[in-house]
């Protein structure tokens, strides 16, 4: 939804667009970011000193039951805190990443198809449809294959995490020796 749209959907419902309101808007709307309430809080008193987190609050409050702002929990990546962002349009799903909490939109004809079937295998009518995927982004998967070899390498002493010869022949020892164990038995 429009920053305009919202604007005026406030003065239609006979709500005052504050200055402070007027700011968390914005912030919620431009920055392309899904903020929690502590840092949109944070971004907000840069721009009003005097604006509290009680106006952040009540703010967040009207906007989310007057259906223009969307809270998020985003696969709980932060804990327990909520994201805000201005409901869009069109409907799109949130890709986190668990490991940086990088979040990434996507839109989709697919998800189009995805709510047309719910609504035809169920007979349901769908009002409201979120859909967050968890995962690793392209970064992170980097990252944790490098870990898992550092592991790997410290668990073994060896580059690349293979065992030492002296191990590998111990191993065989090992089979061969409960081989010849089974078939005493």
């Amino acid at each position: 939804m429009a920053l305009d749209s919202i604007e005026g959907s406030l003065k239609e419902r006979g709500v005052r667009l504050t200055r402070q309101r007027q700011i968390l808007l914005e912030l919620i709307d431009k920055t392309g970011e899904h903020l929690d309430a502590e840092r949109l809080y944070q971004m907000a008193k840069e721009k009003d000193p005097k604006l509290n987190r009680v106006t952040v609050y009540r703010t967040l409050k009207m906007l989310k039951a007057g259906g223009l702002v969307d809270e998020l929990d985003l696969m709980h990546y932060g804990g327990d805190q909520h994201y805000y962002e201005t409901r869009l349009k069109q409907e799109h799903a949130h890709v986190i990443c668990l490991r940086c909490g990088k979040v990434e939109e996507f839109f989709g004809e697919t998800l189009q198809r995805l709510r047309k079937q719910v609504e035809s295998h169920f007979g349901f009518q769908v009002l409201l449809a979120r859909t967050e995927v968890g995962g690793y982004c392209a970064h992170c998967q980097t990252l944790r294959a490098r870990e898992v070899e550092e592991l790997r390498e410290q668990a073994t002493g060896r580059p690349g995490g293979s065992p030492s010869p002296e191990t590998q022949k111990n191993k065989r020892k090992s089979a061969r020796a409960k081989r010849g164990r089974t078939r005493q038995a």
